[in-house]
């Protein structure tokens, strides 16, 4: 069994805090980074590529995550985006209780 609190997993998140995984156990390839940032720009958003750390499913604690570079020129800083990330999971999680 794997300890879900210190996984690790790639992801795509836009301003607005929507988010995608990417290469559970490899990097993401460049293409799969162009492609994530030319859907961010038909939606005119920016957003960050992140790792993030832990379990997206536990209630007990907020998920870690760190910037890896930003993509399409985001409007407001990592920590605004990576706040509604959190909002979002937390919607998420309510909504199984």
């Amino acid at each position: 069994m794997t300890d879900r609190s210190r996984e690790r997993r790639w992801l795509i998140l836009s301003e607005d805090g929507r988010h995608v995984w990417l290469g559970r156990y490899s990097d993401p390839s460049e293409e799969e980074i162009a492609s994530a940032e030319a859907s961010l720009a038909a939606q005119s958003l920016g957003g960050y590529v992140a790792v993030a750390e832990g379990d997206y499913w536990s209630r007990k604690a907020r998920m870690t995550l760190l910037p890896v570079r930003p993509l399409g020129g985001p409007r407001i800083p990592f920590e605004q985006a990576s706040d509604a990330f959190e909002a979002i999971r937390a919607r998420r999680l309510s909504e199984l209780a």
